[in-house]
């Protein structure tokens, strides 16, 4: 785009890689209801899908492992009297996954070792999977659940009864309780798991501290009335919400939570779908990725310098319902895999998404693979509710690279990238680079008229124009450079050579750029009544005219090299004036083009 300059980015390249329909989980049923979740919730081992079933609700469990058409019956996670509307694995246990319900129930699973869902039974042998825990205390149905990301056990849900409850789940009870006063559409936990940030009906933006139990802000979101969604930035004290301006056009904000009254640099305005619009953060990139609910596209961009640079977009004609994103631990390093995202298709199967950036990975690429969260929390749930917090410890991603196992990286070894945007590696200024449009498409100004051609040249022709006395009439020629001609004689009085100049008239040319412009004739002439002023003068004074013949003949050779230098000048402006002519005629026939186009 013109007028742009190029960014460096390790990213500016990444792409988004479809996965053929065979090695797509196919023969699924994602539910049918119509309440604001993901549907899917992914992890470095499973899959999990609310599932369109009857008899009570239920979702599905698929080995990621196990790509391909599924079986037509498969184990579901089953125990709720009423569908299920979202689920959440637990960061620190890859087999313990949470869901909460229309019934107003959360209830704790665990997937079995060995679990798989190719099982050589007839249909009627298949076996559903109960619930370990159930944690009740809602009277209303439970829309979302959210484990807190750096304390262990600690659980979030929100509910129809407008409120938030912080659960313990190893005492199987509600500690903690938020009074949002309004359905609550999204919930997202700092990295520390210290504050909460809820976007409601009523769009607002709040952020709790949730051990306190009370919003340390509470101010105006979204002004559109459809629903909104938030994200936590990973480590960063900011927060990015999607939305709806209230002309319905899809917005993209970034919040400062220490100055939440309104978004840094406004809402940035993104489409006019109707579609709500997923956000997703990645630490490890600093990017976040968009994904429309509705239609088949993906955008993402990076955050550097307090605002967001978009990359680029993955589009596809497959719309999607539901997308979940598999932490950095569970992307393949192998092939430079940064993210992997997975999005459900027409209700009937789930499609994986690997965003790339395209290098040779022959070895590892330790620049955009830089430590990233474990399976180890930084407190207790105990320890949290007591006070308590902090940032799980990191994890080398070149171990799992190497596969030596997970080897966890001292904090003292970990960059702060996580802290603040990759620095800019330029010492010298930035200089735009400007790229060339197609020239079809290029916007130009009209031409100018002929007159304004003529107007034109006439200003450049003035510049050469001889205005100073005859003292300084033999500078040098700003086109070429000639030999100076031998000076004049000092006896000629300045104002006498002026009134000379005054009776003399250049004799007129065909066009009016040279108007000013003395011609050889009148040279000769000039060069005459300056070769008798001399006499004339003396004579007054009752002298003898004393001239020597070597300096006629110097006045002469004078004459012919001024003579030259004219000509040579009058020469390059009519290769101006030519110049000029095939410009124009090009001009009118961009114009043409432009018209008949």
């Amino acid at each position: 785009m013109a007028g742009r300059f190029v960014r460096s980015s390790k990213y500016r390249h990444v792409f988004g890689r479809p996965t053929r329909k065979e090695q797509c989980y196919d023969n699924v049923r994602v539910s049918k209801n119509a309440w604001d979740t993901n549907l899917v919730k992914a992890n470095p081992e499973y899959l999990a899908l609310n599932w369109d079933s009857s008899g009570g609700g239920a979702f599905a469990v698929i080995p990621v492992k196990e790509r391909g058409r599924q079986p037509e019956r498969i184990p579901l996670f089953r125990g709720h009297t009423a569908v299920v509307l979202d689920t959440d694995w637990n960061p620190f246990n890859d087999s313990l996954i949470a869901s909460g319900s229309d019934d107003g129930k959360v209830f704790l699973w665990r997937v079995p070792d060995d679990f798989t869902l190719q099982l050589d039974l007839p249909a009627d042998e298949v076996k559903d999977i109960s619930p370990v825990g159930k944690l009740s205390g809602h009277p209303k149905k439970v829309g979302h659940v959210l484990f807190n990301p750096a304390a262990e056990n600690v659980l979030a849900s929100a509910a129809g009864d407008f409120t938030i409850k912080i659960w313990d789940i190893e005492a199987g009870s509600s500690k903690l309780s938020l009074k949002v006063g309004e359905v609550i559409q999204s919930l997202s936990w700092s990295a520390n798991g210290a504050l909460l940030v809820t976007t409601s009906r009523d769009k607002k933006l709040r952020i709790w501290d949730t051990r306190q139990e009370k919003p340390v802000h509470e101010g105006p979101g979204h002004a559109g009335a459809k629903n909104s969604r938030a994200v936590w930035m990973g480590e960063h004290d900011r927060i990015a919400t999607t939305g709806f301006s209230r002309m319905s056009d899809r917005q993209l904000a970034l919040w400062d939570i220490r100055a939440a009254a309104e978004p840094v640099d406004g809402f940035q305005m993104l489409d006019s779908i109707s579609g709500v619009c997923m956000p997703f953060w990645d630490d490890g990139t600093q990017c976040l990725f968009l994904a429309g609910r509705g239609d088949g596209n993906i955008r993402y961009y990076e955050y550097e310098q307090n605002r967001f640079e978009y990359l680029s977009e993955y589009k596809s004609s497959d719309p999607q319902r539901g997308v979940a994103f598999v932490p950095k631990r569970g992307v393949n390093l192998h092939e430079n895999e940064v993210a992997r995202a997975y999005k459900t298709v027409n209700d009937s199967y789930i499609e994986p998404i690997s965003f790339i950036v395209p290098r040779r990975a022959e070895t590892f690429q330790e620049d955009i693979y830089p430590p990233t969260t474990g399976l180890k929390p930084a407190v207790s749930g105990k320890e949290w509710f007591d006070g308590a917090d902090g940032l799980p410890p990191k994890i080398s991603m070149e171990s799992l690279y190497e596969g030596t196992g997970v080897q966890e990286v001292p904090a003292e070894e970990i960059k702060p990238v996580q802290k603040a945007p990759e620095p800019i590696k330029a010492v010298e200024p930035k200089k735009e680079v400007v790229e060339q449009a197609p020239e079809p498409a290029t916007i130009r100004s009209p031409p100018p008229s002929m007159k304004e051609q003529g107007a034109t040249m006439s200003s450049a022709a003035d510049k050469f124009k001889d205005t100073e006395p005859a003292e300084e009439e033999e500078e040098e020629s700003d086109f070429e450079e000639v030999q100076k001609p031998v000076e004049r004689t000092s006896a000629v009085k300045p104002a006498t050579v002026q009134e000379t100049k005054k009776e003399e008239s250049p004799t007129p040319t065909a066009s009016k750029v040279f108007e000013d412009v003395e011609t050889p004739e009148s040279i000769l002439k000039h060069r005459t009544t300056e070769k008798e002023l001399p006499d004339e003068q003396s004579a007054e004074n009752g002298e003898a005219s004393n001239i020597p013949v070597a300096s006629a003949t110097s006045s002469s050779s004078s004459a012919d090299q001024e003579i030259k230098n004219l000509k040579a000048i009058l020469a390059q402006q009519s290769r101006q004036i030519s110049s000029l002519t095939k410009t124009v005629e090009q001009l009118v026939a961009e114009v043409k083009s432009l018209k008949s186009s």
